[in-house]
């Protein structure tokens, strides 16, 4: 069985989408595709279940003739259902003759399901597109299965040592955290933990390597939404600053310093993180 998902919105919102489309995958057996932008494509190699991706520029007023070579590429397999998170007439023209026979959406012409976002957290929300496949979403469950040579990378990055390793992951942005606390916290936390280990992820760097030093870590604090939101995927220890309210799930493992990032202080951070 082929899923197709129509996945367009920022690198965000591509991973607040991954729980619902592994939950499809498993429950179905399915095999799916993504039609997204194309950078963001490292992001679904993420999804073993995703055979294809299909790079689309949604978000570049896509002329009739990229309409239709989508058209083309989701006609030529066999598509059982899919899901559209995008809207507007040329995504349901397309779809209404792309002989789907299930298609989910918020809204449209072409759509056999119309749906309206759920309770929960954002990716839970998403539990309303499974429901007329006869699917059911716990995203909370939902796990990061990486590469093992992704992994063992990651650990070869690391500072050396044996103490708990602390992955620092910034947003870079204006508002952030300040840069000079960022900097003297390791040195603090120190003070009480000698043997701590240290390191930085930047914003910038490929998903995939973001992925992996999340999941090697012992513990993460982070100011950046997409870092927050792969350490909830992984299952590993989270101190996030400046999330809002319904961006991660509920678990003793994640806290949430809520408010203006600027405004945090160093002894606020270090309480959250145990110190």
């Amino acid at each position: 069985m082929r899923v197709l998902a129509l996945s367009p919105g920022s690198l965000q919102l591509q991973l607040e989408r991954l729980p619902a489309l592994a939950a499809v995958a498993e429950q179905l057996g399915a095999q799916i595709q993504v039609a997204c932008e194309p950078a963001h494509r490292p992001l679904w190699s993420l999804l073993p279940a995703v055979e294809k991706v299909i790079p689309f520029p949604f978000a570049g007023n896509p002329n009739l003739a990229e309409w239709a070579n989508l058209l083309g590429l989701v006609r030529e397999p066999d598509f059982q259902a899919c899901l559209n998170f995008a809207t507007g007439r040329q995504v349901n023209l397309m779809l209404s003759m792309s002989h789907i026979p299930v298609r989910v959406a918020t809204e449209g012409f072409s759509s056999t399901a119309q749906v309206t976002p759920g309770q929960g957290w954002k990716p839970q929300q998403l539990a309303s597109y499974l429901k007329p496949l006869g699917l059911s979403l716990k995203a909370d469950d939902f796990r990061l299965s990486l590469p093992a040579d992704a992994m063992e990378a990651a650990r070869q990055q690391q500072p050396p040592g044996e103490g708990p390793l602390l992955l620092l992951a910034p947003d870079d942005s204006a508002d952030d955290w300040p840069n000079e606390r960022w900097q003297s916290l390791p040195e603090r936390i120190r003070e009480r933990l000698p043997q701590l280990r240290c390191e930085v992820i930047p914003p910038q760097a490929a998903l995939p390597r973001r992925a992996a030093a999340v999941a090697c870590a012992d513990v993460v604090l982070s100011s950046c939404a997409t870092t927050q939101l792969l350490t909830a995927y992984c299952g590993v220890p989270l101190v996030a600053m400046g999330s809002a309210t319904d961006a991660l799930p509920e678990r003793d493992v994640i806290r949430v310093l809520a408010g203006e990032r600027q405004a945090l202080s160093t002894e606020e951070v270090m309480k959250a993180l145990g110190f």
